[in-house]
């Protein structure tokens, strides 16, 4: 009994001790959330080193667990980069930016913001230098500004034009016993197709083809700029892949150099004045960027400019900080909207879509917004179907010439999983209703015709108030604006040409336009951030528990993980959705 005690007592000292040491943690993090920013200072002749090796994303998160243990954030926050940049430029004691990229997780639009800074930075007369090992379409893209570019001599570089790939499940539903019921307006509403089809159709190929066609000579467009090389030449190169390794990427003018990452720091050494025996000062992006992603920044007027991030899909209720919370969101407008300090709004969307409920929830805030005070909408890389559904009413639309937009069509899916159930697991279902349709939606049993009729008319509506209200954003008869729809995807610059939206250019334009509109000077506001993110101290215990379960869950699914990821989403999307026709990955 001694010994059982002994092992008792044993225990609850650990117990306490543990809990002792995760309050002491605890409140080191409180204490390092709410004390700001890192005060880093920078040496004479040095570089800002800028290693985009996390996912780029409008805004800095720092809710992870991970997160807690470490210096850097989730991903790189897109405003705070570019301030990062801007202020490098004004900054002496920096001469140039050593770019470090391989493989960037970013959008095209989010690209172009970043490679504009970029070129602006070197109007300061300061250089710009650029390694990689390898490269993809995309890093290239943004490294081409650089001054010099080197490429590992054993690297590789890929330059043959954009894809993308969409992914179709029909028979693995035929596989599985599961029948799906497809409810949907416009032939180029293709979100469903998958679900149905094993190949893209007629209408959904055009479309796709139109608008990577318009990314893709976009870009060539910019590099052929940018290298100084002429546009039709280097459309030969990248349709007929003819760069296969570094000497090519070298002989054809795409790289200025092929050299090794040490070879690369002795030519800015050389840059600055530096003894070649002696080491090169690089600041790192996480060291030099201001920590405080502020809710309130800029001058000490009291007049604000609030900035809503709409970035994710679209979903009711509250959502997080990963998507777009019908609730959070109609509430940070509704925020905008009372406060007499904002003068303006700029909503600034990054979704491909979702819940059409939620979008038209949003969309009302929107209206009661647009009564009262200047709303500018700023389209980052993708603002399609629910995302062009918030983003409509506004005064104005920007996009970037390489914004994925459009998609004006709804569509509903409901499966049928009685073949699934009864043939493949032996299971069946039995029901009793007080009335003919009282089990409707249902899964376990086939849809009557009458009750697919009425489902499809329910869809029809929606997309028949979708389209009037956008016509009525748009200013243009809904007959015409119903031409421009049919859920077709268009890329910035088809958009504008057909006036969906109204200015091509950067969030920095849309900032000077509701600046304008507001009758403010470019000093006499502050910017407002919204909605609040939540920090890592909140999301602590919930975010950790679930990475854990992630991370097993990753380890083991292996290379099929990204369809859990679609199936996570699936599982989400409730009613009838206003989403882009696919997952958009553009390779």
């Amino acid at each position: 009994m001694r010994q059982f005690f002994k092992y008792v007592l044993a225990t609850l000292t650990g117990l306490v001790l543990f809990a002792v040491v995760a309050v002491v943690i605890g409140l080191g993090f409180i204490v390092a959330a709410v004390s700001g920013g890192r005060s880093v200072t920078v040496a004479n002749d040095s570089v800002l080193e800028l290693k985009l090796d996390r996912p780029i994303a409008e805004r800095e998160s720092r809710d992870s667990f991970g997160a807690l243990f470490s210096s850097q954030a989730d991903n790189i926050g897109l405003e705070q980069l570019k301030l990062a940049i801007r202020r490098a430029k004004a900054d002496d004691d920096i001469k140039g930016i050593f770019l470090n990229v391989e493989l960037v997780q970013a959008g095209m639009a989010t690209l172009e913001e970043i490679r504009n800074e970029l070129l602006d930075f070197k109007k300061a007369g300061k250089f710009i230098v650029a390694y990689n090992d390898i490269a993809s379409e995309k890093s290239y893209y943004l490294t081409s500004v650089a001054n010099k570019l080197y490429l590992n001599p054993q690297g590789t570089l890929e330059f043959n034009g954009l894809s993308s790939e969409t992914y179709y499940y029909k028979n693995l539903f035929e596989k599985a016993g599961i029948e799906p019921y497809i409810f949907r307006v416009g032939s180029f509403k293709s979100a469903v197709e998958p679900f149905f089809r094993d190949s893209m159709s007629d209408s959904a190929r055009l479309q796709t083809s139109s608008f990577l066609n318009s990314l893709n000579d976009f870009m060539l467009q910019n590099v052929a700029t940018a290298r100084r090389i002429p546009l039709p030449r280097l459309k030969a190169i990248s349709d007929s892949m003819l760069v296969h390794n570094a000497d090519d990427a070298k002989r054809l003018g795409l790289v200025t150099n092929l050299g090794y990452y040490d070879q690369a720091l002795d030519f800015m050494k050389g840059k600055v004045g530096l003894d070649q025996k002696k080491k090169l000062s690089l600041v790192s992006l996480s060291d030099y960027q201001d920590a405080d992603d502020t809710e309130d920044e800029g001058s000490t007027s009291g007049n604000r400019i609030a900035v809503i991030y709409a970035d994710g899909d679209i979903v009711t209720g509250k959502g997080g900080n990963d998507n777009i919370g019908s609730t959070r969101f109609a509430e940070a407008i509704r925020k905008a909207r009372l406060d007499d300090n904002v003068k303006a709004v700029v909503l600034r969307v990054n979704s491909p879509g979702g819940s059409s409920l939620a979008s038209d929830i949003i969309y009302r805030e929107v209206i009661l917004t647009k009564k009262v005070k200047p709303i500018i909408c700023s389209m980052s890389d993708v603002a399609a179907s629910g995302g062009y559904f918030i983003a409509m009413a506004c005064d104005t639309i920007v996009a970037h010439p390489n914004t994925i937009t459009g998609s004006i069509g709804v569509f509903g899916v409901l499966p049928n999983i009685q073949p699934l159930l009864r043939d493949k697991l032996g299971i069946t279902t039995d029901r009793v209703t007080t009335g003919k349709f009282s089990d409707l939606p249902t899964i376990t049993r086939p849809l009557t015709a009458f009750e697919q009729q009425q489902l499809q008319q329910e869809v029809n509506r929606i997309y028949a108030d979708f389209t009037t209200k956008a016509a009525k954003g748009r200013n243009m008869p809904v007959e015409r604006l119903r031409r421009l729809a049919s859920g077709r995807v268009w890329s910035g610059s088809e958009a504008k040409a057909r006036g969906l939206v109204d200015v091509l250019g950067s969030f920095e334009d849309a900032m000077r336009i509701a600046a304008r509109r507001a009758n403010l000077k470019e000093n006499d506001y502050k910017i407002q951030r919204l909605p609040r993110q939540k920090n890592m101290v909140e999301n602590m215990f919930n975010t950790a528990s679930e990475e854990a379960r992630l991370h097993l869950v990753k380890q083991e699914m292996g290379p099929m993980y990204p369809m859990y990821e679609q199936y996570k989403k699936l599982s989400t999307m409730s009613g009838v959705q206003a989403r882009l026709p696919f997952e958009l990955n553009i390779q």
